[in-house]
């Protein structure tokens, strides 16, 4: 539980006098918080390994590479050029990668 220490704390007298109804109030909003989730709603979502795809489209803008980005010669992702740990004779080298 998150504490917030900036808070004013109640003294002993101001503790004693939160009444039993007032403390239960608390604890049922900090309980209805919770998210119920069906999980059959969650299984009709869930796409299975193997499953038939053939009637889906993508809908995904491609940007070519940017001029301050490069490509690592050894896991071939396209990164930011503060990624670049160093330059070999075969290409950039990411951070990741070196």
């Amino acid at each position: 539980m998150a504490t917030d220490y900036d808070a004013p704390r109640k003294t002993d007298e101001e503790l004693a006098e939160d009444s039993l109804e007032e403390l239960k109030a608390r604890r049922a909003d900090k309980s209805s918080a919770v998210i119920d989730v069906d999980e059959a709603e969650l299984a009709e979502t869930l796409e299975l390994p193997g499953a038939d795809l053939s009637d889906e489209s993508l809908t995904v803008q491609v940007l070519p590479r940017q001029a301050d980005e490069f490509t690592c010669v050894k896991c071939f992702l396209v990164n930011h050029r503060s990624q670049l740990a160093r330059e070999t004779k075969d290409g950039p080298i990411c951070t990741e990668c070196d």
